[in-house]
C-alpha cells in the first residue's frame, strides 16, 4: 500500500475527528425541514454511533501512542523533516489537487503536519528492524524492470470553456499575444486549474480523456492547439515540453526500489509494532459503543529458536500510517 494511500486513511479519520469536534461544541439545531428541526444532540447520536466514529478513535488513540513513545524514547522529529515529507507528499498529485482535497475536508495546515509526524516516528521506530540489501534491489529490479521505464510524457496547460465559438475566441486571442494565465482565469470552465493558468503537469498516455491526449501528443512544445472537443467541453491547449521514453536501469530505479522495499516491510511490521504499544498501554475507555475496538490483548508467542525459519505471513497488512489517493486526470 502507497504511502499516499496510508495518508488518505488518516486524513479521512482526521476529517470526521474535525466534524464530531464541531457538532459536540453548543447545543441547538443543525438544520430544519419545512419547519421541523433536527437537533444537534441527533446529530451527534448518529455520527458517535458510525462505524466511523470507532475508526477515528482507533486513530486518535494510535496518534497518542506514538506521541508519548516518540516523548519516552526521545525520537526527534524536526520541523525540516515534516515540511520536506509535506512537500513530498504534494509532489505525488498533479499541481493543485493536494491543496483541493485539504480544503474539501476541513483541515488545517496543523492537521496535515500531525498525521505528518506521525509517520514519521513510525518510521523511525520501525528503522532498526528494516534491512534492504543490495541483492535485494537487485532482485526485484531483474523481475520487474519494465515498471520503472518512463513512458513519453507531455506537460500542457488547456482553458476550458463549454462551446465551440467562445474557445475560438480564446483561441483568436492568445494567437493575438492575450495573457494565458488572464485569459484561463476569465474563461475556463476547469475548477482545478483555472487560478493556476489552466497548468496539468506533465501526463502520459492513458491519463487524459483520448481526444485530449491525442492533441497534445501530437503537437510539438510550445504549440497551442484547438478548440479539442471532449465529453468535457472545448479545449484550447498549450503543449509546455515533452520527454521522450526512456529505458529504467539498474542505476536510476535504485533508490525507488529501496524506497519500495523499504515501504513493504514497513507494512508488514507496523501492524506489530502499534499492536504492541497498545499491549502495553493502559486504554480506558468510558463508552460502552467503543470498548470493542481496544479488546484485551492477545498473548505474545514464543520467540521462535535461533536459526529456525520464520513462518510465512500471510498479505501484508497496511501500515495503519499516515496519505489521498491523487485522483486520475480526466481533462
Amino acid at each position: 500500500m502507497s504511502r499516499t494511500f496510508r495518508t488518505a486513511t488518516a486524513l479521512a479519520a482526521a476529517a470526521l475527528c474535525i466534524s464530531l469536534a464541531a457538532c459536540s461544541n453548543g447545543g441547538g439545531n443543525v438544520a430544519s425541514v419545512n419547519g421541523q428541526a433536527i437537533s444537534r444532540a441527533d446529530l451527534d447520536r448518529k455520527l458517535e454511533s458510525s462505524a466511523a466514529a470507532k475508526q477515528v478513535l482507533t486513530q486518535m488513540v494510535q496518534q497518542t501512542l506514538l506521541d508519548q513513545y516518540a516523548r519516552d524514547k526521545k525520537v526527534d522529529v524536526t520541523q525540516a523533516e515534516i515540511d520536506q515529507r509535506e512537500k513530498d507528499t504534494k509532489a505525488k498529485f498533479q499541481p493543485g489537487q493536494f491543496e483541493q482535497i485539504v480544503k474539501q475536508q476541513g483541515y488545517t495546515e496543523q492537521d496535515i503536519q500531525n498525521i505528518l509526524k506521525g509517520q514519521i516516528v513510525l518510521e523511525k521506530a520501525l528503522a532498526p528492524q528494516i534491512h534492504v540489501s543490495e541483492s535485494d534491489i537487485k532482485s526485484y529490479f531483474d523481475k520487474n524492470h519494465a515498471v520503472f521505464d518512463k513512458p513519453e510524457q507531455v506537460k500542457a496547460r488547456h482553458i476550458l470553456v463549454a462551446d465551440e465559438n467562445t474557445a475560438k475566441q480564446v483561441l483568436a486571442k492568445v494567437k493575438a499575444g492575450g495573457n494565458w494565465d488572464a485569459l484561463a482565469k476569465q474563461y475556463s470552465t476547469d475548477p482545478s486549474s483555472k487560478d493556476k493558468g489552466g497548468e496539468l503537469g506533465y501526463f502520459g498516455r492513458g491519463q487524459m480523456v483520448p481526444q485530449f491526449q491525442d492533441a497534445a501528443f501530437g503537437a510539438k512544445a510550445g504549440q497551442v492547439v484547438g478548440p479539442v472537443k471532449s465529453p468535457f467541453g472545448y479545449h484550447i491547449i498549450q503543449v509546455e515540453d515533452k520527454k521522450p521514453a526512456q529505458k529504467a536501469t539498474y542505476a536510476s530505479a535504485h533508490d525507488k526500489i529501496k524506497e519500495t522495499l523499504t515501504q513493504q516491510q514497513q507494512q508488514q511490521q507496523a501492524p506489530l509494532f502499534l499492536q504492541q504499544l497498545r499491549s502495553a498501554a493502559k486504554i480506558d475507555v468510558y463508552d460502552d459503543r467503543y470498548k470493542d475496538a481496544f479488546p484485551p490483548p492477545v498473548p505474545t508467542p514464543a520467540p521462535v529458536a535461533s536459526g529456525a525459519p520464520a513462518a510465512a505471513s500471510g498479505a501484508p497488512a497496511p501500515a495503519p500510517a499516515t496519505a489521498v489517493p491523487a485522483p486520475t486526470p480526466t481533462k
